[in-house]
This record gives structure tokens, C-alpha cells and sequence, in this order.
């Protein structure tokens, strides 16, 4: 398996909006292929730190995922969000396979 992290800070204030938007997500991703599962993380003690985790098969079908259509839909839609700052946000992103489980 293959699972990737993608965290970011947003005010602690907007913390409830950004998992809102999340827990009305597209789906998109679930149907692509060796899409295995999708979580949001919330830091226990940093309630604005968010992180994403997506769970794939194998590293061949994220990247495939990252290189599609809906990727690309699902990230321009980010870009239109009616507040800047959430708009504005970068994620740290950190990509691992799995060894052992």
C-alpha cells in the first residue's frame, strides 16, 4: 500500500469550515483506481493543523490519480474558495509506502 499525507495550519477559528468543506467533499478520488481510502486528521492539541491522508494500493496508482482530470478539477476548485486565506493555503505533503502492517 501507498499512503500520502498532505498537512497544513489554518486559523484555528476557520478549523471548522475547512472540515466542513472536507466532509462535503467531491469523492472524486474514490473512484480512482487503487483508491483504497481517504481520512481528515485533526492535531488533538493544534485544532488548525489539518492533515489529509489518501491510502492507494501501490504508489503507481496515486501518481496516476495525481496525473488525471479529476485531480486536476478537484485542485481548481480550491482555488475558488470565497475566503482567500483558505484558498491561499500550501500543504506539506509526505508520501510513504507501506512495509509493514
Amino acid at each position: 500500500m501507498y499512503t500520502v499525507f498532505s498537512t497544513f495550519d489554518v486559523n484555528e477559528e476557520k478549523a471548522e469550515e475547512v472540515i466542513g468543506i472536507y466532509q462535503n467533499r467531491s469523492h472524486l478520488v474514490d473512484s480512482a483506481e487503487g483508491f483504497v481510502d481517504f481520512f481528515l486528521l485533526q492535531n488533538d492539541k493544534r485544532p488548525g493543523e489539518l492533515t489529509v491522508q489518501l491510502i492507494f494500493n501501490n504508489k503507481k496508482d496515486y501518481l496516476q490519480w495525481v496525473r488525471g482530470e479529476d485531480f486536476k478539477r478537484i485542485h481548481e476548485l480550491e482555488k475558488k474558495y470565497p475566503d482567500q486565506e483558505l484558498a491561499a493555503v500550501i500543504p506539506k505533503v509526505s508520501q510513504y509506502k507501506v512495509v509493514a502492517r
